[in-house]
């Protein structure tokens, strides 16, 4: 079996948590998601993220908006909306449960 596979699939699947989070903090432009995922140990490329960014988007999660920038083209920056909040506030209920399950049934002796 493969563990750096089954590392990689365990990061995919709280990705979405990890991003709503950062967002829920404050707006942010692409580059600065990959640059926070990246301190928490987390190397995302940004063709892994657009698509995320995209669904969160389109199932109404996110929102984003255009600022001029000075050095470049215009960038988007996300917001998490209303629904984001609560959509996020069940996958941290989520997140403290199977923690909390993963964590007895991987101490037990």
């Amino acid at each position: 079996m493969n563990t750096e596979n089954t590392k990689a699939q365990m990061r995919k699947g709280i990705l979405e948590f990890c991003i709503l989070s950062l967002i829920n903090h404050r707006e942010m432009y692409v580059s600065d998601l990959i640059d926070e995922l990246k301190k928490g140990k987390l190397d995302v490329v940004e063709g892994t993220l657009y698509p995320l960014l995209t669904r969160l988007k389109n199932g109404e999660f996110l929102s984003y908006r255009w600022e001029e920038s000075t050095g470049g083209p215009p960038r988007k920056y996300y917001q998490i909306t209303e629904k984001g909040k609560l959509f996020l506030n069940e996958l941290l209920n989520t997140w403290n449960e199977l923690t909390a399950s993963v964590n007895q049934i991987t101490q037990q002796n």
